[in-house]
């Protein structure tokens, strides 16, 4: 896709100061332009770059003055970052206006499916499934059956969506997640052997729900474990059966909770979290990357450390685990003192 400065100075509200007809097809850092892409300037350390960048076009702010000769074309708005966000979110618009069924594919004739709907080859939808307007399944991704799906949802290749799924509008589930797949539960017999026990609810996104790549949730043994209405998770989490995460939480990666744990709003989780089962976290609670989650959390509490302290009660700790050597040397110094006496 080509664009030229007119086009792009139409989309952001801006003005053109240098040639409108140069045209765009990439996107660059400012330091690493080269010809035909389009880059923007808005931290003022990297003002020197735009004297040497090769980048065909660039944004700038409304207030920028060159103070030597440019070979790049201008584009001047209001906010250089803030209209440089804008035109990312159009080019993924555009390069993601995919729409009809390619072949090979699967739908069953029992499936309802929305308008303006895209599947890609080597895709499966199995039966009495819903889906919404507007929606995007790409290549090599399952859709179970008796799932319903939103409007405005993008699911990408080689996702996996098992039967009884529900995800609501404008959520996006990114390459190799497992949505819906059983729980984690076996039970052990009198002579040792573990039995399986049927997982026999399902998972619930609402609406935008962002999972990243490789994330796992699974179904609920009974019931359902529900995602709710803005949560974010990133790449490689684990979500057990019958967890409930509430509105507008952000996950990291790599973090995993155990079954039947409830968290709740606006929480911030970092990377590599564990926590285990049947907990509750309250609202705007924040847990520092690595942390170990082992007991109820009360709203707004900080924590970090394994098992998890308060935040400054974990920090006034370490200054001690550092110098702990230190302090035994002194303890027994002073404990020689005593015997000598």
């Amino acid at each position: 896709m080509k664009f030229t400065a007119a086009q792009i100075a139409g989309i952001l509200d801006g003005d053109v100061e240098g040639n409108p007809d140069v045209e765009v097809s990439k996107l660059s850092r400012i330091e690493e332009g080269t010809v035909g892409s389009l880059t923007f300037l808005s931290n003022p350390k990297y003002t020197p770059f735009i004297y040497s960048t090769e980048a065909s076009i660039t944004i700038v702010d409304k207030n920028f003055i060159a103070e030597e000769t440019l070979k790049t074309t201008l584009i001047k708005v209001d906010d250089a970052y803030k209209s440089f966000s804008k035109l990312l979110e159009y080019y993924n618009l555009v390069k993601m206006n995919k729409q009809g069924i390619e072949q090979p594919s699967f739908i069953d004739k029992s499936a309802t499916i929305g308008k303006d709907f895209y599947l890609g080859a080597f895709a499966y939808v199995g039966e009495n499934v819903s889906i919404g307007q507007r929606v995007k399944i790409y290549p090599g991704s399952f859709v179970g059956d008796n799932v319903r799906i939103g409007d405005d949802v993008v699911i990408f290749a080689g996702a996996k969506i098992y039967s009884e799924t529900v995800i609501g509008n404008f959520c996006v589930i990114h390459s190799g997640s497992v949505i819906g797949a059983d729980g984690f539960g076996f039970a052990p017999n009198d002579s040792g052997v573990y039995s399986k026990i049927p997982q026999t609810g399902n998972v619930i996104l609402e609406d935008f729900v962002d999972i990243g790549a490789n994330t796992t949730i699974d179904r609920a043994t009974l019931g359902s474990t529900v995602i709710k209405k803005g949560v974010k998770l990133d790449n490689q989490i684990q979500i057990a059966h019958n967890v409930e995460i509430g509105e507008n939480t952000v996950i990291a990666a790599q973090t995993g909770i155990a079954g039947s744990t409830k968290i709740g709003r606006n929480c911030l989780i970092g990377g590599q979290v564990g926590i285990v089962g049947h907990l509750k976290i309250g609202n705007n609670v924040k847990i520092q990357a690595q942390s170990g989650i082992t007991r109820n959390v009360k709203d707004n509490e900080i924590l970090q450390g394994s098992p998890a302290l308060g935040y400054a009660d974990y920090n006034k700790a370490y200054v001690h685990f550092r110098n702990f050597q230190k302090i035994v040397e002194r303890l027994s110094i002073l404990e020689n003192k005593l015997k000598e006496k």
